[in-house]
């Protein structure tokens, strides 16, 4: 059953759920609980946010 919930988890996790809705949906109380739990779970969390920041701030290279 612990294999299915740490399973579970890094599905969502590497979805890009947020630990607030991933901590809800394991009935935690405390997202730091979540976190402090599967943190090593979300290695990829830095190179997300350099790629949102690169989209946010690039200029649109779409045809017109």
């Amino acid at each position: 059953m612990h294999a299915l919930r740490h399973f579970y988890v890094s599905v969502l996790l590497d979805a890009g759920e947020s630990i607030k809705a991933v901590s809800e949906y394991l009935g935690h109380s405390d997202p730091g609980l979540t976190l402090k739990v599967y943190a090593h779970l979300m290695p990829s969390s830095r190179d997300r946010a350099r790629q949102a920041l690169g989209r946010a701030l690039r200029p649109d290279r779409s045809p017109h």
